[in-house]
Parts: C-alpha cells; structure tokens; sequence
C-alpha cells in the first residue's frame, strides 16, 4: 500500500472519529494506533504506553498548568474594570477614542493569561457594555475585541507557545522573548486601523470625554500599577534569566493570589474555581499532548512525515511559498481544529520539512502562533467567534465578518515577518549574547 492511500485512510479514520464526537486527545490516540497496528511492525499496546507516559511526565509542561491557573485567578478579580478606568483617559486624544481600550486592554492582559479565549473574554466583559452605553459602533467594537483578543497567544507567556516548544524541542524562554516585539507590533497594528477607519467614518464615533488634567489621568491609572507589576515580575525573571518559565510560571500565580487578595476579590468559592477551571483546561490540553505524541510516534514507524517532507522537496518550492503553502493550510485546518491540536497534530510532519528547508524554528514557532491566531477568527471553528457569540448573542456570520479586518491584518504581520524575521529574532540574540 502506497503512502497517500495510508495517509488518505488515517486522515478518514482521524474525521470519522472526530465526527462521532469522541474527544480530541483519544481520537489522536486511536488513529495512531490504527496506524503502527496495520502498518508497521512494532507492537502498538507498548509503543503507546510508554510514549504516553513520556509525554505526561516532560518537566517543560509543568509551566504551562501554572499559567493557566495564573490567567483563571486573574479572571476572577477587578482587574478587568480597574483596567478599563484606568486606560480610558488615556484613549480619549486617540482617533477611534475608547476602542483603543479592546486592543490595549488585550495586550495587557495577554501579558498575564497566555489564553485567547480568557483574554477575550475578560476585555469583552469590560468594555463591551461601556462601548455600547457610550454609542460605539457594535461592527467596530465586536471586530476589534475579536482580533485583538487574539494576542492573547502572541504575547508572553503563551499556551501555544509552551505546546509547541515541547512538540517541536525548541526553547519555551526563547519563544517568550522572540514573542513579544511581534505582540506589541501587531498590537500597534490593529490599533493603526482602528485610527484609520475612525477617521474615515468620523460620524461613527462618539464626541470625547470631559477632558482631565494630568493628575486625574493618573490618579485613574494608580489601579493598572500591580498587574503592571505583576507582568514585569514574570517576564522579566525570565528575560534576565533569574528563573525559568516553570519557576516564572509559579511566580506568578503566588503573584495573582496576592493581587487577587488585596483587591479584595479572593474568596474560597473564587480560589476553588480558579484551581478547578485551571486543571478542567490543562487536563484537556495534557490529553491531547499525550494522543499527539503517540502519533507523532506512530508517523514515524509508518515513515509518512520523511516521505512528505521528500514529496516536497521534489516539489522545489522557495522558501516563501513554502510559508505560503503552510499558511494556507494552517488558514485551512484552523476551520475545523482548534489551535492547540493544530500544533500537536501537525509539528511531527511539518518540522522535518521546516528545518530541510533552513527555516529557523524560533521563527517558525511565532509563525505558526501569528496563524493559529488567524484561525481563532475563522469560522466554524475559531472559539473567539464562539467568545464573543456568547458575549453579544449575534451570529457567528456578524462576527466573522467584523473581525475579517483584522483576519487580514495578520495576513499582513506574516509578511512582514517573512521580509524581516529580525523582528522575531533579535531580542532571543540580545539575550543570547
């Protein structure tokens, strides 16, 4: 049996599965073992045992259930309103005024989450409501939140980031700091556009606030100093190399309890809850980890990732079109797959290909975050459109459609990233040398 009819067989065994509606991680692992049962000679009952367990017990995870957590307590306290006084003011001279608040609001608290769908959710709260008393346009309002929310993955520290670091064997300190140039440039972006199409549509946006002295701005603002704090504690323990991203990890979420705590907002019932939505998603995400590491396995024993990445390699494509091609395809899957199983079910195919064809993986890694991005605005599958259909009870066509703007934005910062990968890379070589 040759190589595309396996492949065609495991990618219907892989659907008819998901289809059914069993969970993603045991899906991987059931297509995996179809594959080295059927076509390899190695015993799939061992194989899985022993790569299941290697995959659960890899030191590097350990950060990425204590970001989580982290993320979950700060969800949970005043910092979404306290951010939204605080940054207001600020926004009032800007074109666009309060709409800056989704873009800036994001980037901040992507800072500390490391989860698009909490960041998304946490800015909606806030400033959704305010948007729509002050008379925002809603298509301008939902957009930006939307995309914006998407930075949640590209700043540090990053969910993704720490999946795909462990997929790929890249360093997770080094993805953190390659992230976050190209965080606050696609964060500048967005904001750019907001400016843009207010000035274009000047009518649509509401006349400014009752103007404040300096002192009164930052008097609003003193409430933005401890998750500022907080954000410098975490990242910058790891960009001086004080700590790891585990032991940064643990930081912050002592961090977030104390910030929680004085705020007043800890309780045993928030505590509770912000522990059990933690180890809900990590124990999703470790299963799915664990089913994508047995296939990964299996592809190899079967041998599929060598002979694709040969199969392209005949094909002769450049450098760009292959980033092209894997941007298209990532575009593609991101309808039906939701980000992290995008990363873990392709990394053990693509990589071997990526590195052939002398792309940097730290460039690669960011690359691939920027797309995943992409998907998280592309429906049917995208959960910031799932978000913010909760949020807002409109259509998931309404939304899409608000946040294509921005969809084609990041299409723009691949670009950009391509011509000059230095954006990704300089900083991880500052902190190299």
């Amino acid at each position: 049996m040759n190589d595309l009819t396996i492949t065609a067989l495991l990618i219907g065994a892989l659907f008819l599965i998901l289809g059914s509606g069993v969970w993603i991680g045991l899906t991987l692992s059931g297509v995996a073992w179809i594959g080295m049962q059927l076509f390899s000679s190695r015993p799939a009952g061992d194989a899985m045992a022993v790569t299941i367990w290697g995959s659960s017990s890899n030191w590097t995870l350990t950060a990425l259930p204590l970001f989580i957590w982290m993320g979950e307590i700060l969800f949970r306290t005043r910092l979404s309103k306290d951010m939204f006084r605080g940054l207001a003011p600020w926004m009032q001279v800007l074109p666009g005024r309060l709409l800056h608040v989704n873009v800036v609001g994001c980037a901040i608290f992507a800072a500390v989450s490391g989860s698009s769908a909490a960041t998304c959710a946490t800015i909606g709260k806030m400033s959704l409501p305010e948007l729509n008393r002050r008379g925002y346009p809603d298509i301008m309002s939902i957009g930006s939140l939307a995309g914006a929310g998407t930075l949640g993955l590209l700043i540090p520290p990053s969910i993704i980031m720490i999946v795909y670091g462990v997929t790929a064997d890249v360093s997770i300190s080094q993805l953190f700091i390659g992230g976050v140039i190209p965080g606050i440039l696609l964060a500048g972006i967005f904001s750019a556009y907001i400016a843009l199409w207010s000035l274009l549509n000047p009518k649509l946006i509401p006349p400014a606030d009752a103007p404040m002295s300096f002192k009164q701005k930052l008097n609003e603002s003193r409430n933005l100093i401890p998750v500022v704090l907080l954000i410098a504690a975490v990242l910058g323990s790891i960009y001086t190399g004080i700590a790891t991203a585990t032991e940064a990890a643990g930081l912050g979420v002592v961090g977030s309890l104390v910030l929680s705590a004085v705020q007043g907002s800890l309780s045993w019932a928030t505590f509770k809850d912000s522990l059990m939505g933690g180890t809900r998603l990590y124990c999703m995400i470790a299963l799915i980890l664990a089913g994508a590491a047995f296939l990964t396995l299996s592809m190899g024993y079967i041998g599929l990732p060598r002979h694709l990445a040969e199969w392209i390699a005949t094909l002769g494509l450049s450098k760009f079109q292959l980033v092209l091609a894997l941007t298209a395809f990532y575009v593609v899957l991101g309808c039906f797959l939701d980000g992290i199983s995008m990363v873990v079910l392709t990394m053990g195919v693509i990589m071997p290909t990526v590195q052939k064809a002398g792309i940097d993986p730290l460039w690669f890694g960011i690359f691939i975050v920027i797309v995943v991005e992409m998907a998280q605005v592309t429906p049917p599958v995208g959960f910031n459109l799932f978000v913010m259909q909760g949020m807002t009870g409109r259509s998931i066509v309404y939304i899409a459609r608000a946040a294509f703007p921005f969809f084609l934005l990041m299409v723009a910062m691949v670009v950009l990233l391509y011509a000059f990968p230095q954006i990704v890379t300089f900083l991880p070589m500052q902190m190299k040398g």
